[in-house]
């Protein structure tokens, strides 16, 4: 029977669920946290911003920058992500694009029992 220990899970956890990194260029990384390692208001809150970003007359580029404030683990370095992005939507777009698809969790596969 196999045993583990809770720091082992939770090295899994943070080995399978892990932020996404973004190297500012300045020796400054801004880890956006994956939203299963959220607290639920902040996971809630996430998706009320992508809700939001579907709307006709969304502003993305305050939800888009709302959200990288949400997911960032350090504040100041989120802000300072979107001081370099400088309001590049595209750019702003192809982070939460990025930040989206890394966060995927994959299908349960079928038993080959």
């Amino acid at each position: 029977m196999a045993s583990y220990t809770l720091d082992d899970i939770r090295a899994a956890a943070d080995a399978k669920y892990a932020s996404t990194d973004i190297d500012l260029g300045t020796g400054d990384v801004v880890h956006l946290i994956n939203p299963l390692r959220l607290s639920k208001a902040s996971r809630d809150k996430l998706h009320e911003l992508q809700d939001q970003l579907e709307a006709d007359n969304a502003d993305q580029q305050v939800l888009l920058e709302d959200a990288i404030r949400l997911v960032s683990d350090n504040g100041q370095k989120a802000d300072a992500l979107l001081a370099a992005i400088g309001g590049d939507l595209a750019v702003l777009a192809q982070i939460f694009e990025t930040y989206g698809a890394s966060t995927q969790v994959g299908e349960a596969s079928a038993s080959a029992a």
